[in-house]
């Protein structure tokens, strides 16, 4: 009876632990956006592992590096109206040890002439106890 209690209470212990990762990585989400929303590349920039390993998966090939993924996303979004407004549809959060996590998601961007979307996966990794991105696949 001890052992399934111990059993028990670490169990909660750990739904528990992944629970606050799952809130701080959708509080990582959120910072994206509205840093985004703001026109804000570079706050959205903090997000991510700041790397030469950082991986960025685009429509065209892997990037690597932080500063290689700060200039992609400056070249492609040049000012605000061409940022637009962005909004996640997060999908599933799976948090796969104390570490690592990955998240499936949706993106969509509303500007004045369009209004273009895709999906995403992230690698999260807790680095220095913060949930950081260190691999992002965008289409």
């Amino acid at each position: 009876m001890r052992k399934l209690l111990l059993s028990f209470v670490f169990m909660l212990v750990a739904v528990y632990c992944f629970a606050q990762d799952r809130q701080a990585i959708l509080k990582v989400m959120h910072t994206q956006e509205e840093a985004w929303n703001r026109g804000n590349i570079e706050e959205f920039m903090t997000t991510y592992w700041k790397s030469d390993s950082l991986v960025f998966v685009g429509k065209t090939a892997p990037t690597y590096g932080w500063q290689t993924t700060l200039e992609h996303y400056k070249q492609t979004y040049p000012d605000k109206a061409a940022m637009g407004q962005l909004t996640f549809d997060i999908i599933q959060i799976k948090v796969l040890d104390k570490t690592n996590a990955f998240v499936l998601g949706g993106w969509k961007l509303t500007r004045e002439k369009d209004a273009p979307g895709g999906y995403f996966t992230l690698w999260f990794r807790k680095i220095k106890g913060e949930w950081k991105i260190v691999c992002d696949h965008t289409s």
